[in-house]
């Protein structure tokens, strides 16, 4: 497929840009969204997305408040205080310098008063509704409006700049998809072998087997390794087997393999898939009930982001989670449902773009192309077992989406078989 153009808005991890031209790139998609400035706050690095987006070193020694505010028009400008005032010097614009809260009061005052208008971007999400953004704390919310500035969530902003890939963070992302469906072949493999064997093998081993295969295609989990879960384990979504903790895995058993890496390169970006299997060959028929509704809520969100943004239809995050989740309601496992149905994915596994969510979170952040995110329902029955079946969905510029990692998986994995 043609996966992607060169974008104007150039996503965080494309390596170093020009400050001027990250500010020129900002002053643009402001315009393109309607709002006057971006406000960018930080307190003892308070907001890890400020750093990121302006492309400012996160580890330097900073002790004071620092504004950042970049108008729709016209030249930015540079708060710091008078100790520190080199703290933003990488960055273009005038600056002004504080050392009491008055002066700093009127310095945000002058600094506001450049935008044409008043409706002003900051991290900040209202109701806290997308708790991933709101990273301005409510008393300098207050004070920007006290200043005569309305503060609007940058919520969509964001995701211009930390969430939509270029095109080597897509290829990226099509190996690493590549390399971890192998790898959970492979470990369904290995399982199988150890078991006709009658090899001893616990959730550890497995997992630990796909984190030396991860170093053998040069690929890295950043030490947060694997899922590997049977039965009631699989029933906790966040379970994960450790050298002191962990469970056999037998005959008869219901295995949950959840993985995650990306390649080592810079800038490179996660692929995350989650399969599941049943060591034996003839699955119970309750394995096989909610194996199928979670694949067809699955499915469903598939076709319901296929089917919109083949017709240019806009689309939020918390829409795609519904239509997942209905899915699961109908079948009557609602209950047992009880996480998001996909996050954002980027440099981090859970990236800084539109989550599927509408039960966390209200995620009215739109879907919007060259991103990618997964699409992962499950039923969770306690005690029992748990199903859990996980895609990367790719939307592509032209009204295409990719998901990623073929093939996906259709039926319960026989292990024995």
């Amino acid at each position: 497929m043609n996966t992607q153009n060169d974008s104007t808005h150039t996503p965080n991890g494309n390596g170093s840009q020009a400050p001027a031209a990250r500010v020129a790139e900002i002053q643009r998609a402001l315009r393109d969204a309607g709002l006057d400035g971006w406000l960018f706050y930080d307190f003892r690095q308070s907001d890890p997305l400020a750093y990121r987006i302006l492309k400012l070193d996160p580890n330097q020694f900073s002790t004071r408040r620092w504004f950042y505010f970049v108008p729709a028009e016209g030249e930015p400008t540079r708060i710091n205080h008078a100790i520190e005032q080199g703290k933003l010097d990488a960055l273009p614009g005038r600056q002004l310098i504080y050392s009491s809260w008055q002066r700093l009061n009127e310095n945000l005052r002058d600094a506001l008063s450049t935008a044409k208008g008043s409706r002003v971007a900051m991290q900040y999400s209202p109701e806290n509704s997308i708790p991933y953004i709101s990273r301005v704390d409510a008393g300098t919310i207050e004070l920007v409006r006290s200043l005569g500035a309305e503060p609007v969530t940058s919520a969509d902003l964001v995701q211009i700049f930390e969430a939509v890939w270029t095109r080597e963070q897509y290829e990226s992302h099509v190996k690493a998809a590549d390399n971890i469906h192998n790898i959970i072949q492979e470990a369904f493999a290995e399982v199988a072998k150890r078991i006709k064997s009658d090899e001893p093998v616990t959730e550890y081993d497995i997992q630990q087997f796909m984190v030396r295969r991860f170093e053998e295609e040069d690929m890295t989990c950043n030490d947060d390794h694997p899922i590997v879960s049977v039965n009631a384990n699989a029933a906790s979504p966040h379970y994960q087997p450790s050298a002191s903790k962990f469970s056999p895995i037998r005959r008869g058993d219901f295995l949950l393999l959840d993985v995650w890496a990306k390649l080592k390169d810079p800038g490179a970006v996660y692929a995350d898939q989650t399969w599941t299997g049943f060591v034996g060959e003839e699955p119970t028929e309750e394995h096989l009930k909610v194996f199928t509704i979670v694949r067809d809520a699955r499915d469903a969100a598939i076709e319901f982001v296929r089917e919109n943004v083949k017709a240019g239809r806009e689309i939020k995050g918390a829409q795609v989670d519904d239509v997942s989740r209905g899915v699961i309601e109908r079948a009557g496992y609602g209950e047992y449902f009880t996480h998001r149905t996909g996050h954002s994915i980027g440099e981090e596994v859970h990236g800084n773009g539109a989550h599927i969510d509408n039960l966390e979170t209200r995620d009215s952040r739109k879907i919007i192309p060259r991103t990618c995110f997964s699409i992962e329902p499950g039923i969770y029955l306690p005690g029992n077992f748990g199903v859990r079946s996980e895609i990367d969905l790719y939307v592509g510029d032209g009204g295409e989406i990719e998901v990623t990692g073929q093939p996906i998986q259709k039926d319960l994995v026989l292990i024995l078989k």
